[in-house]
């Protein structure tokens, strides 16, 4: 697929390309995924697929983003506003431990990570699609929990960005470093126990 600077067009098989490039490029990443598997896998023709995405980029880019929205959209949807702000920590750590330990998460992580010098765009898009999102309502979050009184918080970006890093302690590492590609429910809410624990012993109020 040529790398060239042609749009996006919308379509009746724009979905089915979308879900069938996912398929391929979860599997073979970027440099691995050929034109022809990504048309088999969409069960459309090279001149369709060319004819939505020109650049091979621009596809992997607009993936990329259909994932990074429903995740997002998933973890928001799972906030209830209205519990104790150590309720609301939980249920966020929850939700971004599940997806970075997810076979998803791992896989995305590691195409980002593959192709961060020859695409540098992709760590980008993939940041403001998902994890600027969630920092967003992170930091709505944590205004609301000011607001009622529940916490006390000088600087609530450096907050938010702050909780997700806590929530990654242990885990994170083993993952990267040794490989461990799943880890039990004991594991992963001993990290998000102590990391709600420790975000509340310095911003409760």
């Amino acid at each position: 697929m040529p790398d060239g600077s042609g749009g996006i067009k919308q379509g009746r098989k724009f979905d089915q390309v979308l879900e069938g490039a996912r398929h391929v490029f979860l599997r073979d990443g970027f440099e691995g995924a050929s034109v022809d598997d990504i048309a088999r896998a969409s069960d459309v023709s090279k001149a369709t697929l060319y004819s939505y995405f020109p650049d091979k980029r621009l596809l992997f880019m607009e993936v990329t983003k259909r994932i990074c929205d429903r995740q997002a959209e998933h973890a928001i949807g799972a906030i209830d506003m209205d519990a104790p702000i150590s309720e609301i920590l939980r249920t966020v750590g929850r939700e971004f431990v599940g997806f970075f330990t997810s076979d998803l998460g791992q896989r995305m992580f590691r195409i980002c990570v593959g192709e961060a010098d020859r695409f540098p765009e992709l760590g980008r898009a993939f940041y403001e699609s998902g994890p600027s999102v969630v920092r967003a309502k992170m930091i709505e979050m944590l205004e609301c929990g000011i607001a009622r009184g529940e916490l006390v918080i000088g600087d609530v970006g450096l907050a938010a960005d702050q909780f997700p890093e806590l929530c990654k302690a242990d885990l994170f590492p083993r993952m990267v470093f040794k490989g461990e590609k799943s880890f039990s429910k004991a594991e992963t809410h001993r990290v998000i126990d102590g990391a709600v624990a420790t975000f509340m012993a310095r911003y409760a109020a």
